[in-house]
């Protein structure tokens, strides 16, 4: 299990002010604004090596973080391109621009729990992405990538639920992970009519969703690795 925040602590005491801003129907836009320092302006280190502590929560968190400046990037990109009216209908476009829409709320919103539990020093920078293998003019390139990235995410927070130590931040990780279940399954449908989910993510013997390590999303040889220029090392993972 991760190492909890002390109750008397003042990273406590900020984990409660955050939650019940976002608890009282604020919602996670509100909970995000409300601090200036958190609408993504970390500085960008290009190629720069991030490790990410599993030790607390913080390191979970960050981990979460850092594929959802990932999945921004990648939306913000695809609707910035010039070929974004050409390649897609106006329901696909409207569905992409939801997409971007969510992800971004979901990377502020990350970077504003840390901080406001008092882990601005923790918080890890702006990440660099790398979509180079990305036709952004193609339909089929881009919403393969997406439902890659989707996928990732999905088996990512399945897989780290277990290291989080905190009930509140267990809880934002579900109704992070419910949505980003939801942009895969919208996506695969657009690939393939009636289609609910990527090749390979639930399977059918226990229709339970993918559930993956840190190392199968990060590592060497991990499914978001392709799309990140920095090196992210995770350390102090339980094994249990």
């Amino acid at each position: 299990m991760s190492t909890p925040l002390s109750e008397g602590s003042p990273v406590r005491s900020g984990r409660r002010a955050f939650f019940k801003r976002a608890s009282l129907g604020l919602g996670a836009v509100a909970a995000a604004t409300a601090l200036q320092s958190c609408d993504s302006d970390d500085p960008v280190d290009v190629g720069a090596d991030v490790t990410l502590d599993f030790s607390n929560d913080f390191g979970v968190l960050n981990y979460a973080y850092a594929l959802e400046q990932l999945e921004a990037a990648f939306y913000d990109a695809v609707i910035s391109d010039g070929g974004f009216g050409g390649a897609f209908s106006t329901g696909e476009r409207a569905i992409l621009d939801d997409l971007a829409a969510h992800e971004a709320i979901h990377r502020d919103f990350l970077r504003a729990a840390i901080v406001m539990a008092g882990g601005e020093s923790a918080v890890i920078g702006g990440l660099t992405p790398d979509f180079g293998t990305v036709d952004f003019g193609s339909r089929t390139s881009v919403l393969q990538t997406s439902l890659a990235l989707e996928d990732t995410g999905v088996g990512a927070y399945n897989g780290a639920g277990r290291y989080i130590a905190d009930e509140g931040y267990l809880l934002l990780a579900g109704k992070i992970v419910s949505v980003e279940a939801r942009h895969a399954s919208v996506i695969a449908g657009l690939l393939q009519d009636n289609a609910i989910a990527g090749d390979g993510t639930i399977t059918t013997d226990t229709a339970l969703d993918l559930a993956l390590t840190p190392d199968q999303v990060v590592g060497p040889n991990g499914r978001a690795t392709p799309f990140i220029t920095d090196m992210i090392t995770v350390v102090n993972v339980p094994s249990s």
